[in-house]
């Protein structure tokens, strides 16, 4: 009992220890790159060294250009990762295999799809234009 109070106690004071910049850090970051901005403008709404700050800050630190947050994007490497790597079991993986060789057809095919159907609306677009345009020059008196 007493060594749980002392991990309670131990895992508070390294809380506390770590600051109140970085815990604002990470909260920001957890909600992405908008409260960030957000804080920046309410920060130059108040005092503007602070949104100045900010500013500086986002950008030193490649928050303001980045396209997703870190905790985001390491995350999304590493599923990436994981799907090409071998389970140990031959059989998964030969089900796997052939499981996404089929999607990555199906994609392709439905790619295809999609361009015939844009390639459809483009003409039915550029032959209604014709029309319209045949239709107003028929409509002109001739001088």
């Amino acid at each position: 009992m007493t060594m749980m109070t002392d991990t309670n106690t131990y895992t508070s004071s390294s809380t506390s220890r770590e600051g109140w910049f970085k815990r604002t850090e990470s909260w920001l970051d957890e909600r992405g790159k908008g409260a960030w901005i957000a804080a920046m403008v309410v920060g130059f709404i108040f005092f503007w060294p602070v949104g100045l700050a900010l500013l500086g800050y986002m950008i030193w630190s490649k928050r303001m250009f980045s396209k997703s947050s870190r905790g985001c994007s390491r995350s999304t490497f590493r599923s990436t990762m994981d799907i090409h790597r071998p389970t140990g079991n031959a059989a998964f993986d030969a089900y796997k295999a052939d499981t996404l060789k089929r999607l990555e057809e199906e994609q392709g095919n439905f790619e295809t799809f999609l361009e015939r159907l844009r390639e459809a609306k483009d003409k039915s677009e550029f032959d209604a234009f014709m029309d319209e345009r045949a239709n107003r020059k028929d409509d002109k008196p001739s001088a």
